[in-house]
């Protein structure tokens, strides 16, 4: 489960995809199938939410690593290498950043 602290040690990355409606969905099929199947079983993977925008033109990933070199191994593998390349596919960019928690409120 994600957990939101400035106090964690957690790795945070963000990734916004630009879509358009009539690829948004095949696009979310493709990120769903990525967390089922591969993602979610790397080390240090801790949780992760797909939001998808009203317009379906943008589609927003946050996710939790245990630590930075663990989300870049996952990215450095073949197998998501040939998967971010269907995602390029399906949209017109997207990009992943890596965030420290500065501020959390509620």
């Amino acid at each position: 489960m994600p957990e939101i602290t400035r106090s964690s040690h957690l790795q945070t990355v963000i990734t916004t995809f630009e879509t358009s409606p009539g690829t948004c969905q095949d696009l979310l099929d493709e990120l769903q199938d990525a967390y089922d199947s591969f993602i979610s079983r790397q080390a240090g993977f801790v949780a992760a939410g797909l939001h998808v925008n009203d317009a379906q033109t943008r589609i927003a990933n946050y996710s939790q690593w245990a630590r930075r070199e663990d989300f870049q191994a996952m990215l450095r593998s073949e197998e998501m290498r040939v998967r971010n390349r269907r995602f390029n596919e399906l949209c017109r960019s997207f990009e992943p950043v890596m965030y420290d928690v500065a501020a959390v409120f509620g």
